[in-house]
């Protein structure tokens, strides 16, 4: 069990102010009236001393509280402007933002979990002793906001009155951050104490770039002290080491989720997206995949989109399993996004409405351009590594590609064309009918395959392996990621992997979910072809998921193997008949014919894997064991590769 406020409160020690009375006095000799006014809107104690130690640590020249009112958010943006964290673009509401060339990606090698002596954390994450960090942000973080503003906002991750909603404080320097944070979540000032009193807890979050220079990079931190559940950020700009709100206050409610909810809820790094199947009946998934691995693709190629990044899951009294995005817009990848793969996202993007903040991609005069947009691009112009013309070489002799691979848009749900808002909106969720898990894996699982029952589906998603993609500043080669969320899990993974097979085997649920694996990257050259090219297109994520829909319904058969079920072609080739492609039943036969040799070698990466941490539940150990069995009889019988032929031969 995690040991909430255990050890010293660093933001507390550091700031100095330990009662109300204090903080209240503070307030009125270092902000103005105006401020004063609207801090006084706020009863929580709490709050309110977080919000004062935040100040007199960071010692800001002046505060803005920003209530979430038109006229603040209007501010805020006018302030990132005039600050120069963003410049204006042609089309109306359009910024650009760019985080120095060396920070435009999460700084996983300065990311630290706070912790306390002997306080288990992931092996696969980073830790910091409390001595050692409270004597980092006493050195680095006092004074770091002297001659600055510092912008103060109250939050919620969800809607208002959901189950798994949990209000947030972000303290920040940077307009930048602010302006993203209104974006991308639901401003409750009005409603920040009854929020608290529901939940009974709220993060917070402190951040500021300081003087954001390249000298000050070596010296920049993401702190998440899991105790406190508060998080520092210094010396950095990207949002993903800074909007923390966003991943930061994810980790705080993994660790709710694994020791404080267990068989009630589940933090995931998933999307949300409705399927409409036969008879216009809707039918939701929530899914998971490493950052890069396609997330927001898959989650618009539905016909009632609620979230590409983040969800909320709990257990409903009736039996369902209900979902809740704990954002409001997209903080998007916009490599490879184009009309064809994303139309409804590059309509925000390319028509006038929406307001968009850009960060990372080539800007010429006035117009934003990136890699894979597949639109015609200038010679010329300012990206990431500043002025840029084609042909330009980097310090190690390879062209600059015009935007950064890891360029986000950052844009409000709203300008989506097929954001269901009334049901995103809705504090009791959507029901969640199918759950996925996928990576970037080019040479061995199928594009589809179902679990057989909960035991097998999370060890679908303990099994995750994906390529290292850009979205990690240092990160290379082929990683594990168990779940797609084990960057953001904060405990041993023994704990949360127990805490998913006690959700998903829960007698609570009325209807279970089905479970299951997906695979877009599988490539010509992993299944007897040449090429590094993929099996596939973007487009055929819309027939995975259209099966996966009628699968849990049952309304189509499949065939069973050691792995879990698999679609049969003329079902496919009928889904893939109605987006107006034809479907060769001998792309069917590469991409389910099973290589038996690289699945049990990915089996036994895992096994060995898992095998070196402690308490890891024997469920996942015994699935291994009955997967293995059921391959290595295959490759008995038919060799190291098993037609689909012989997989229903093997099944009858």
């Amino acid at each position: 069990m995690l040991d909430m406020q255990k050890g010293v409160d660093i933001l507390t020690e550091v700031g100095g102010i330990k009662t109300l009375d204090e903080a209240r006095a503070f307030f009125e000799t270092r902000c103005d009236s105006d401020t004063v006014a609207k801090l006084s809107r706020i009863a929580n104690a709490e709050a309110l001393l977080k919000i004062a130690n935040a100040i007199s640590m960071t010692d800001p020249d002046a505060v803005f509280v920003n209530t979430g009112s038109d006229a603040d958010v209007r501010r805020v943006r006018e302030m990132s402007i005039e600050k120069g964290e963003e410049q204006p673009l042609a089309m109306e509401g359009h910024t650009i933002h760019y985080d120095l060339c060396q920070e435009q990606a999460r700084i996983i090698d300065r990311t630290f979990y706070i912790v306390n002596p002997d306080e288990p954390v992931s092996v696969m994450a980073k830790k910091i002793l409390r001595d050692e960090a409270h004597e980092y942000v006493k050195t680095y973080m006092a004074g770091i906001a002297h001659g600055k503003t510092l912008l103060v906002g109250f939050f919620n991750r969800g809607p208002v009155g959901a189950e798994a909603a949990i209000p947030a404080l972000e303290i920040t320097t940077s307009t930048y951050v602010m302006h993203s944070a209104n974006i991308l979540y639901r401003n409750v000032y009005e409603q920040f104490d009854e929020e608290i009193e529901r939940v009974g807890l709220f993060f917070t979050n402190v951040h500021s770039e300081g003087p954001n220079k390249p000298e000050n990079l070596p010296d920049a931190r993401v702190f998440m002290d899991r105790s406190w559940q508060t998080t520092f950020a210094s010396f950095c700009t990207y949002a993903g080491n800074t909007l923390l709100l966003k991943k930061g206050n994810h980790r705080f409610a993994v660790d709710r989720a694994t020791y404080y909810c267990r068989e009630a809820e589940l933090s995931e790094h998933m999307f949300i997206t409705g399927m409409t199947g036969p008879g216009g009946r809707k039918t939701f998934f929530a899914g998971a995949a490493p950052s890069g691995c396609g997330k927001t693709t898959t989650a618009m190629v539905g016909t009632d989109f609620i979230g590409d990044d983040l969800a909320q899951l709990w257990i409903a009294k009736d039996g369902t399993v209900r979902a809740i995005n704990p954002e409001k817009g997209i903080f998007g990848i916009v490599q490879n996004v184009n009309r064809e793969s994303d139309p409804y996202l590059m309509k925000a993007l390319r028509e006038e409405g929406a307001e968009v903040i850009w960060t990372n991609v080539l800007i010429h005069d006035g117009v934003p351009y990136w890699e894979g947009s597949e639109e015609e691009y200038p010679k010329q112009g300012v990206n990431f590594q500043g002025e840029w013309w084609e042909g330009k070489l980097d310090k190690d002799g390879k062209p600059i590609p015009i935007s950064n691979p890891n360029a986000r848009c950052t844009v409000d749900c709203t300008y989506i064309e097929n954001y269901n808002e009334e049901l995103a909106e809705d504090p009791r969720g959507v029901p969640v009918k199918v759950i996925t898990y996928s990576g970037r894996d080019s040479d061995t699982m199928p594009p589809v395959w179902v679990a057989k029952n909960p035991d097998h589906g999370v060890v679908i998603g303990a099994s995750i392996l994906s390529a290292a993609t850009a979205t990690e500043v240092g990160a290379k080669g082929v990683r594990r990621q168990p779940w797609a969320n084990e960057p953001f899990i904060p405990g041993p993974l023994a704990d949360y992997m127990d805490a998913q097979f006690v959700f998903f085997n829960s007698d609570k649920i009325a209807d279970k979910p089905i479970m299951a694996g997906l695979n877009y990257f599988l490539t010509h050259a992993s299944r007897g072809g040449e090429g590094e090219g993929l099996l596939g297109e973007k487009r055929d994520v819309r027939v995975w998921l259209g099966w996966l829909e009628r699968m849990a319904h049952g309304d189509v058969d499949a065939i069973e193997t050691p792995i879990g079920f698999i679609p049969k072609y003329e079902d496919l080739r009928d889904l893939f008949a109605a987006i107006d492609k034809e479907y060769a039943k001998e792309l069917y036969d590469k991409q389910f014919a099973f290589y038996v040799d690289n699945i049990l070698a990915r089996l036994d990466l895992q096994e060995a894997a898992y095998g070196k941490e402690e308490g890891v539940p024997a469920k996942l150990f015994a699935v291994y064991a009955e997967q293995r069995k059921g391959l290595e009889a295959l490759k008995a019988k038919y060799g190291s590769i098993v037609s689909v032929e012989q997989l229903i031969e093997a099944s009858a």
